[in-house]
C-alpha cells in the first residue's frame, strides 16, 4: 500500500494519519519541496487562445460551393 500527501505546512511540525493496515509495519517517510502545481487555464481561456493563433488562417469560405461533379471530373 502507498499514501501520498501533498501538503503545505503551516509549521515545522506535521502529523501524517496513516491507514490502519501499514500501522506496526515499518513504512518510509520523505519529504521534499516541489513546485506549485500550474493551475490550467479555463474553457474559456483556452478557446481565446486557440482563436488568437490562428485568426491570421482564417478563410471566408462563406460564398463556396462544392459541386460534386467538378470534383470528380478527373479528366478535366
Amino acid at each position: 500500500m502507498m499514501l501520498r500527501e501533498i501538503i503545505t505546512p503551516k509549521k515545522r511540525s506535521v502529523t501524517v494519519q496513516l491507514p490502519e493496515e501499514m500501522v506496526g509495519k515499518t513504512v518510509e517517510v520523505i519529504a521534499f519541496e516541489i513546485e506549485t502545481a500550474k493551475k490550467e487555464p479555463s474553457r474559456a481561456q483556452r478557446l481565446r487562445r486557440i482563436e488568437a493563433l490562428t485568426k491570421s488562417s482564417l478563410v471566408d469560405l462563406s460564398g463556396f460551393s462544392f459541386d460534386r461533379n467538378e470534383a470528380n471530373d478527373y479528366d478535366g
